[in-house]
């Protein structure tokens, strides 16, 4: 019985992403006072970014959730940078599209150079 138990470490992995999107509900539920099932909806695109500033890979395979944090957490700060700035909310949009290009960019860096030292 070598490796990992693949049954187990699934199992784990639902509890813990379900526990997880418990916590956030109600957590937004105690700062609002009220649910709405359609928090959210709408924002799927900024999230990817977030995880790709992060260092996730669009394609797949490499990435943490330490990563993911850290990308949402300066995706957090730009979007805060501009209100409290007092710049036109659409600018934001911009910024968004500059940061997913660059951490696109950097990432193909990245993995060149990595593929390079392999070779």
């Amino acid at each position: 019985s070598v490796g990992v138990p693949v049954a187990f470490t699934k199992l784990m992995l639902f509890v813990y992403v379900s526990v997880s999107a418990w916590l956030v509900g109600m957590m937004n539920t105690f700062r609002l006072a009220s649910a709405s099932v359609s928090t959210g909806i709408g924002q799927e695109f900024e999230f990817i970014i977030a995880a790709v500033i992060g260092g996730c890979l669009l394609t797949g395979g490499y990435g943490s959730a330490i990563g993911a944090a850290i990308g949402a957490l300066i995706f957090g700060m730009v979007r805060q940078g501009i209100v409290l700035s007092g710049w036109d909310s659409d600018w934001f949009f911009l910024f968004l599209g500059v940061m997913l290009l660059i951490a696109a960019l950097i990432n193909q860096i990245v993995r060149k150079k990595a593929e390079e030292a392999r070779s």
